[in-house]
């Protein structure tokens, strides 16, 4: 792998994780338009450290608050509203966790192919407008509630098929439920800490099964830090923009990219 590669999957992960477009899908596309050999587990495994430092970071106060606040209410100290939203990011997490856990060998296998990837990008760019364009809610993430949980957490679970974009649908059927994009913005973002730390989690399980290959630390600790930047900056200018420019952007974009892929693969 040169440093090109590195610099260009690095910045793809970095800015694709937390955007409604599907980090997943570009990802699988990039080697494929550009007839590069595979990045390998361990490059996977820094980037994804890079986004969930990066979201970590910039989440910190947040998450310690819910934290507490979570641990208060285990011990008896009453419910409130930081730590209803730490049982949300908990119980949200499931169904995704699951599903994969059941259909792991299915997606690998059959759904990564680019005119799946192309079907899922423009479908789920009409439904994200439908949703922005009918939501427009004013709930903020303080007041979720466990209906929403399960929906937003069995959304997620769809973005199992690449091309569906986990931040996507997720803000997607926030949106449905009467979020601000804002709120809907926070919940998917802090959602995504445990489901990113089980992805890696993963991935570094093959990384040790895989037979031993040479590693070039340099390039591993770059992919961490340009990907945890990017995602960091990726999240900081999302939500300052999102209730001003709305979801239209992304979805533009992903007809765009849909209908190129259509054009390329069919």
């Amino acid at each position: 792998m040169d440093w090109l590669q590195v610099w260009v999957l690095a910045l793809v992960q970095g800015l694709t994780e937390f955007l409604p477009i599907s980090s997943a899908a570009h990802l699988i596309l990039v080697p494929v338009l550009t007839a590069w050999d595979d990045q390998g587990l361990a490059f996977d495994v820094a980037i994804h450290v890079g986004t969930l430092a990066a979201i970590v970071l910039y989440f910190r106060q947040e998450l310690i608050a819910v934290t507490r606040a979570w641990f208060g209410q285990v011990s008896g100290r009453g419910a409130t509203p930081e730590s209803m939203l730490a049982w949300a990011v908990i119980f949200g997490t499931l169904p995704a966790a699951l599903a994969g856990l059941a259909f792991a060998g299915v997606i690998e296998n059959s759904l990564r192919s680019p005119l799946v990837i192309a079907t899922t990008t423009i479908g789920f760019a009409l439904l994200l407008w439908l949703a922005d364009w009918r939501g427009r809610g004013s709930r903020d993430e303080f007041s979720i509630r466990w209906r929403d949980i399960g929906i937003v957490g069995c959304a997620q679970a769809l973005a199992l098929v690449p091309g569906t974009s986990r931040s996507g649908i997720t803000m997607t059927a926030a949106l449905l439920l009467g979020f601000s994009r804002k709120a809907a913005a926070r919940y998917s973002f802090l959602l995504a800490i445990p489901i990113i730390a089980m992805a890696g989690a993963y991935q570094t399980v093959n990384l040790v099964q895989a037979p031993p290959d040479q590693v070039n630390w340099m390039q591993l600790l770059a992919g961490a830090v340009i990907a945890g930047i990017a995602a960091w900056l990726c999240v900081h200018w999302f939500l300052k923009l999102i209730e001003r420019i709305g979801m239209l952007p992304f979805i533009i974009y992903r007809l765009i990219l849909g209908v190129f892929l259509l054009w390329v693969f069919l």
